[in-house]
């Protein structure tokens, strides 16, 4: 007797507390007839060299299985989420549906410098071996990142919440900033929607993470900035522009960024900064460091969003409208 495959959700050890949040939010927009859906039962078991072997602990025999994971430092998420794409394939799933809310090496995306590795592509191509049927991801670093594979992707933009969310704080005499000329055509549509002004940093690096200079370009005085970007790393780029911002005259500066990697110093460079608010998404969990001053920052849930196209993904309905920048 044929049975029509069902839905199954699991996630990753780096992205349990996210996982848990789109199991909620799923639960709330799927129908009485579809019934309530778990977060799926796996477990890591690890050995002393540092290897570690996921497993699924209940079938999932004939079932479309999205695995939740973002794929930031260190390694081992990375590795964890191509052992369970692979585990998933030998058990028979019918699907598998990699959901990477960060999706890591993203910066990679080119030879931009003789001998060096594509690291976006390798990775493509290691989820692709793994067995992986699609991806979701959210602000990919580059748009062109979705070539690198040969299966759907579904690259969704975290403005889907963001926008609605300056919104609500009624900023007066806004503009919205680009960090760098790379985040210029983001800044746009933000400000587009938002109906206010653009502002444009360049800046000049020394080398990785070290920015030499920044001048900005547009009216900045007496408005109140928001910076927007698709990822804040050690936070140097952000709070030097942030400082040139509050130079040339702005009443206030924020911050807005996808996914919180939070390397080195950032939390405390933000602290020292001239930024008075960081928003920034949940696809990256912030730390539990409680030595880490986290005042600055509030977070805004992209949870939802992926419970809607998790939902539709597996019923087969549309998602152009979730592509909406």
């Amino acid at each position: 007797m044929f049975m029509e495959h069902r839905m199954e959700v699991f996630a990753c050890r780096a992205s349990r507390d996210f996982a848990g949040k789109v199991i909620d939010e799923l639960n709330a927009i799927r129908g009485a007839e579809e019934g309530a859906i778990h977060l799926g039962m796996s477990e890591v078991t690890g050995f002393s060299d540092g290897e570690f072997q996921p497993a699924y602990t209940e079938s999932v025999r004939g079932a479309t299985c999205f695995l939740i994971q973002s794929t930031f430092p260190p390694t081992d998420n990375l590795m964890e989420l191509l052992l369970m794409i692979d585990a998933a394939k030998r058990a028979s799933a019918h699907k598998v549906i990699a959901v990477i809310p960060y999706f890591g090496w993203a910066r990679q995306d080119r030879k931009d410098k003789p001998r060096v590795s594509i690291g976006a592509k390798l990775v493509a191509n290691l989820l692709r071996a793994a067995g992986v049927d699609r991806v979701m991801t959210c602000d990919l670093h580059a748009d062109q990142i979705q070539g690198f594979f040969d299966i759907p992707v579904d690259h969704v933009y975290a403005s889907k919440v963001f926008i609605p969310y300056l919104k609500s704080l009624h900023i007066d005499n806004l503009a919205i900033a680009a960090p760098d000329m790379g985040g210029a055509k983001r800044a746009n549509a933000y400000a587009k929607d938002l109906a206010c002004p653009v502002i444009v940093c360049h800046k000049s690096r020394e080398r990785a993470n070290v920015v030499a200079n920044i001048t900005a370009i547009g009216e900045v005085e007496g408005k109140n900035v928001v910076i927007v970007d698709d990822m804040i790393d050690t936070a140097g780029t952000l709070c030097k522009a942030a400082d040139v911002l509050m130079e040339k005259g702005a009443a206030s500066v924020r911050a807005c960024a996808t996914h919180a990697v939070f390397s080195g110093h950032a939390y405390d460079n933000i602290n020292r900064s001239s930024l008075k608010e960081v928003f920034v998404t949940d696809t990256i969990p912030l730390t539990t460091d409680p030595s880490k001053d986290t005042s600055k920052i509030r977070v805004v849930s992209m949870a939802s969003t992926f419970a809607r196209i998790i939902k539709k993904v597996y019923n087969y309905e549309p998602i152009s409208s979730e592509f909406i920048f």
